[in-house]
């Protein structure tokens, strides 16, 4: 296994034999992992060598130093203490950087040289499941792809325990899934590496894993199985999913993760968007990469962490089973009859995140603090469940029974785990008093010690009449009973002498011997069967934790009902109406976005598309409002398709199965792309893949070239989505040419948005109306924009020129640009004008005249 990222010069010792015993099982371990960092445990500390000291001083901002030598040379070193490891970690992986884990696992009191240490897993962005090392709201998925023809993608999330396979066509299908998936790491051959991979972070591993014996023998060994018959899978679908599992059990190293078996998912599920597509129309995050602008920032108020994902899963994979949706519908317009969302949000608040709680449960990694939160988790169960119980829809009735069936374990862990936990088991103070009875002995013999030794002290003294008679205690000898030389009393034939004193003899007894050792190795002992019992019941939680995922699930799932019904009621969105045949038919729809976070009313407006209406060409103003008509349209067709109420008065949504868009562009000067390039490469994918069932969105196709060649093409685009894709397409462009189509065929309209003129001055209305538009007003927008007059003055001549059926050569007699500074006011009048304006014609005689044209003449020149 090896990282694609850069990594520091190779500077790693290469003859072990001349080194160190430490440093010489430190080269052995860091030859396994060529390319990953080696955190070595060295008592309190995770230290680095060599080129990982380098890196990860550059890395993290850790002190680099050079201590000590191997092989007469001083060791680069650099480190991180063991009990905040867990920051280091995230900055590592936020970074797509892995970390093998290399722990002492032998007795130091017991060896002999070096403490034995071993890789006991290999931290990687796609296989953490720590709280601290991964976004809350985000799935943390691990993919593999196998070839690149027709790619198969396996993929994994640990936290919900889900394992998916499927064969795609060819490299752009993969581009969209990747932006569907998201995926937080990568694996592919060493020998099938893709531009696409590029934005992610990956891992190149060698052929051998990409074997199809190989493959069948992990798949196998993971699930226990003797056949794989019943998974259904191709010999490529084996080959991607053994990568997989082989790769997660080798970071793994200590426990098995836990996974579904492996699924076979297809397309015909969901409506499918390119990856252009889910940019331009901003589903999870906007163009700059935050959620606040997007859709899902706009939805997701969820009260749990389990609940966002959930949600995002919706929005990016928007459903196609009308069933299904309308179950989610029934649940929404269930929750908002009842007007009881709030009470509802104010407990799912105090939900931890039990999916992945218990996908760390599952590796034996989960913290005491992990229990603490599910025990607090399960007690709130009961009163969501009750408040639930008004609500008549059988998705939320289904998930309300889930929640009544964990009161056993609620109470178990009640008893078993402190109120406030200690961070780690190391410490104590995890287990409960009253859990086990040998547990509260030991802590009870250390806790009254002194109480003890005070009784027992006054029993001797009484015992043996020495009234000063002491009963104490050093780190040396230990406990003692202590007689001063001065007392001249009897010394009991049980008393054995332990220190000789100038002034006093100290002695011990069989009882305080007993003690003693209770006492001396009770904290010890304590903290041991702690960690026992913790163990025990880690094993214990782990034969339900496919019962905890199935909560997890139906709480997510009252979640995002809730919340969905909660944004409707503030939003005023309205339940749409779905059905099987071709059309969209919106009326009053509105931005969700746009309206957001808008200060002013929303101008909400029609969309109708249908077999006999499939394409609206859409003209108007610039600044008028079309670019974001179009995108409404597409997002209120997904915010139905994910199971949301809707932004509009009312909405009937037929069967999308796709969504394309080509809106803006920009060029791609790492792939030696034109602005023009990428817009036809756009246009190429829509007109090669779009159907009948398609949405798409066409903005301003063919403005990147000469006018006659982008007219042409962007009017057999339309003709083509028309009459031969059947799509069901809304084109807007500025060639008001286009707008003649609707003569010709009947399935193509004209729209236009609205603006008017007065005073010189343009107010958009951003109404859709029937029709196409008169007029552009791209000046005044030009105007507005800042540029300078001299500028806007001149377009204007050009334009009145052009409007006048002018030819092109014409139009060098405008007033030329070059004599104008652009954004500098008009130049002075130059003295001839001057003078000619002053000059009293009638009162020069001939031969004034031709004075005067003489010295003008040479002023000029």
């Amino acid at each position: 296994m090896s990282k694609t990222a850069k990594k520091s010069s190779n500077n790693q010792p290469t003859n072990r034999q001349n080194h160190t015993p430490m440093m010489q099982q430190y080269l052995k371990i860091k030859a396994e992992f060529p390319d990953t960092l080696v955190f070595y445990r060295m008592g309190d500390f995770y230290e680095m060598f060599y080129d990982d000291a380098v890196r990860g001083h550059e890395l993290l901002g850790i002190t680099l130093t050079y201590r000590g030598k191997s092989n007469g040379e001083p060791i680069p070193m650099a480190g991180v203490p063991f009990h905040s490891v867990e920051q280091y970690l995230a900055k590592l992986v936020e970074k797509g950087e892995s970390v093998a884990i290399c722990e002492q696992i032998g007795d130091p009191a017991k060896s002999k040289g070096p403490v034995e240490r071993k890789v006991t897993r290999i931290i990687t962005p796609g296989t953490v499941i720590e709280e601290n090392l991964m976004a809350a709201d985000r799935d943390n998925v691990l993919m593999c792809v196998f070839g690149l023809h027709q790619p198969v993608i396996a993929y994994a999330e640990l936290g919900s325990a889900v394992c998916s396979v499927f064969t795609l066509s060819d490299i752009a299908e993969l581009e969209s899934e990747l932006a569907r998936l998201n995926p937080a790491e990568i694996l592919y051959c060493e020998d099938c590496e893709a531009e696409a991979f590029s934005n992610y972070a990956k891992t190149k591993l060698a052929e051998w894993h990409f074997n199809l014996q190989t493959a069948v023998d992990a798949i196998s060994r993971f699930y226990g199985l003797q056949t794989l018959e019943h998974l259904e899978l191709d010999d490529n679908e084996q080959i991607a999913v053994g990568a997989l599992l082989g790769y997660l059990q080798n970071t793994n190293r200590e426990s098995k993760p836990e996974l579904a078996l492996p699924k076979k998912t297809g397309k015909k599920d969901f409506v499918v968007l390119d990856a252009v597509s889910r940019k331009n129309l901003e589903l999870v995050c906007n163009g700059q990469g935050d959620r606040k602008h997007s859709l899902l920032g706009v939805l997701d108020k969820c009260a749990t962490a389990m609940g966002s994902r959930l949600l995002s899963r919706w929005i990016a994979q928007p459903s196609l089973d009308n069933g299904n949706l309308n179950a989610r519908y029934d649940a929404i317009e269930a929750l908002l009859a009842q007007n009881n969302c709030t009470d509802v949000k104010v407990l799912l608040k105090g939900i931890a995140d039990i999916e992945r709680i218990a996908a760390r449960i599952a590796l034996t990694s989960a913290r005491p603090r992990d229990l603490a939160s599910l025990r607090d988790s399960l007690l709130r169960l009961p009163d969501i469940a009750d408040l639930l119980t008004t609500i008549n829809a059988e998705l939320i009735a289904r998930a309300a029974n889930r929640l009544t069936q964990f009161d056993w374990l609620a109470e178990k862990l009640i008893a078993a785990i402190y109120p406030e936990p200690a961070l780690h088991t190391r410490e104590g103070g995890v287990i409960n008093s009253g859990y086990n009875a040998e547990l509260d002995e030991l802590r009870e013999l250390s806790k009254n010690a002194n109480a003890f030794l005070l009784d027992y002290e006054k029993q001797e003294k009484q015992r043996t009449g020495n009234a000063n008679l002491k009963v104490g205690y050093n780190r040396v000898h230990g406990y003692y009973i202590e007689i001063s030389k001065a007392s001249n009393t009897d010394i009991p034939p049980e008393y054995t002498r332990r220190q000789t004193l100038k002034n006093a003899e100290r002695y011990i007894t069989e009882e305080l011997k007993v003690f003693e050792d209770k006492v001396l190795s009770a904290t010890d002992k304590a903290i041991h069967r702690e960690k026992l019992l913790y163990d025990a019941l880690l094993t214990e939680l782990q034969k339900i934790t496919q019962d905890l995922r199935e909560l997890a699930n139906a709480i997510s799932t009252i979640d995002v009902l809730v919340n969905l019904a909660d944004r409707a009621a503030l939003l005023n969105y309205v339940r749409p109406t779905l059905h099987n045949d071709v059309g969209i038919d919106i009326q009053a729809g509105r931005h969700p976005v746009v309206e957001a976070y808008s200060h002013y009313p929303f101008i909400a407006n029609d969309v109708y598309l249908n077999n006999e209406q499939r394409l609206a060409i859409i003209t108007g103003p610039n600044m008028g409002g079309k670019s974001t008509y179009m995108r409404q349209a597409a997002l209120i067709c997904l915010m139905a398709r994910a199971g949301s109420f809707v932004p509009a008065v009312s909405a009937r949504i037929g069967q999308i199965d796709r969504i394309f868009t080509r809106i803006g562009a920009s060029d791609d000067l790492s792939g030696g792309k034109s602005t023009f390039m990428v817009e036809m490469t756009e246009t190429a994918t829509i007109l090669n893949y779009a159907g009948k069932h398609s949405l798409v969105l066409m903005d301003e196709v063919g403005r990147g070239t000469s006018t006659y060649d982008g007219l042409s093409i962007a009017m057999a685009a339309a003709k083509y989505l028309a009459l031969h894709s059947q799509a069901l397409t809304l084109f807007a462009t500025h060639y008001f040419e286009m707008t003649a189509l609707a003569n010709d065929y009947p399935s193509i309209t004209n729209l236009h948005l609205d603006a008017v003129e007065s005073n010189g001055e343009v107010v958009f209305l951003h109404h859709v109306k029937a029709g196409a538009a008169s007029k552009s007003y791209g000046l005044h927008v030009a105007n507005i924009a800042g540029i300078a007059k001299p500028v806007i003055q001149d377009a204007k001549n050009i334009l009145a020129e052009l409007s006048k059926g002018q030819q092109r050569a014409q139009l060098a007699k405008t007033i030329p640009l070059q004599q104008r500074e652009l954004f500098a006011p008009p130049a002075e009048k130059h003295e001839v004008i001057k003078a000619l304006e002053t000059l009293s014609i009638e009162n020069i005689t001939p031969m004034q005249a031709m004075q005067l044209l003489w010295e003008w003449r040479k002023k000029i020149e």
